[in-house]
């Protein structure tokens, strides 16, 4: 039940307009209950910095990582949006969905 900021002893020098994301591992989080905790985790390309993982433990046992385990894996992809999209202050959506404001649960089950 206890999470761990983990150090992965790997460092990278992403492109500008570049990010890595750190996600779970399917296999460790359905044999172990073990997963990355802020899933994804978004590395930007201006860090510089030790990658570091932060693990919790749903599951009932123990886990204790050891040097080489494969606790997470990372994808890398562009970002193009941060050149395109412009923020507005707004006070209001005047868009009416048929959702409207419905937040979590709010499309049922199926």
């Amino acid at each position: 039940g206890d999470f761990k900021v983990v150090p992965t002893g790997l460092f990278f020098d992403l492109p500008e307009n570049f990010e890595m994301q750190i996600r779970p591992r399917s296999g460790l989080a359905a044999k172990k209950g073990v997963t990355v905790l802020n899933s994804p985790s978004t590395i930007d390309s201006d860090y510089s910095g030790e990658i570091k993982v932060i693990l919790i433990n749903h599951g009932k046992e123990t886990f204790i990582v050891t040097k080489g385990d494969r606790i997470a894996q990372a994808v890398i992809s562009t970002v193009t949006a941060k050149n395109i999209i412009k923020l507005n202050k707004i006070s209001k959506i005047e868009k009416d969905t048929e959702r409207g404001t419905g937040g979590f649960g709010s499309t049922g089950l199926r």
